[in-house]
């Protein structure tokens, strides 16, 4: 059952090697709306981009 103006956000991080290259992504949907997200590092951990995905959805949502 979907709520009248439910935002669902998607969030994902990874990264090669611990630290690393890796990149984090991010989903935000509500309704028909759709807004993709992404970004990278060259140095960084699989935890540092899970966290800076949610960190990041979250300010998107902020509109």
């Amino acid at each position: 059952m979907e709520t009248r103006g439910t935002i669902y956000l998607y969030t994902d991080g990874a990264a090669s090697g611990n630290p690393g290259p890796g990149g984090w992504g991010v989903v935000l949907k509500c309704g028909e709306l759709r807004k993709e997200m992404s970004g990278g590092f060259r140095l960084t951990t699989n935890n540092r981009m899970e966290l800076l995905a949610v960190i990041m959805g979250l300010e998107a949502i902020k509109w």
